[in-house]
C-alpha cells in the first residue's frame, strides 16, 4: 500500500469535520515518509518512491487545507 492511500481512504470514507480534525497518518506511514525524506535527503528517490512522496505530500496539504476549513466550519455552528 502506498503512503498516500491512507489518507484517501480517509476522504472517501465521507469523514465529519471533528474527524477530519483529528485525523492523523498511522505512524507506520508517517515513519515510511520520514524514512523516504531522509532517503532523498541522503541519497535519491528511484521515480515511484519520488512520485509516491510527491502525492503523500500534495494530499497532507489538503488535509491541513481541510482541517482549516472544519474548523471555521464548526466555529460558525
Amino acid at each position: 500500500m502506498k503512503a498516500y492511500e491512507e489518507i484517501v481512504d480517509f476522504i472517501a470514507s465521507g469523514p465529519s469535520s471533528d474527524s477530519i480534525l483529528t485525523f492523523q497518518a498511522s505512524e507506520k506511514t508517517r515513519e515510511y515518509v520520514r524514512l523516504l525524506i531522509k532517503k532523498e535527503k541522503e541519497e535519491s528517490l528511484n521515480d515511484e518512491e519520488k512520485s509516491e512522496l510527491e502525492h503523500y505530500l500534495q494530499l497532507e496539504h489538503i488535509m491541513r487545507l481541510a482541517k482549516a476549513k472544519a474548523r471555521m466550519h464548526l466555529s460558525h455552528g
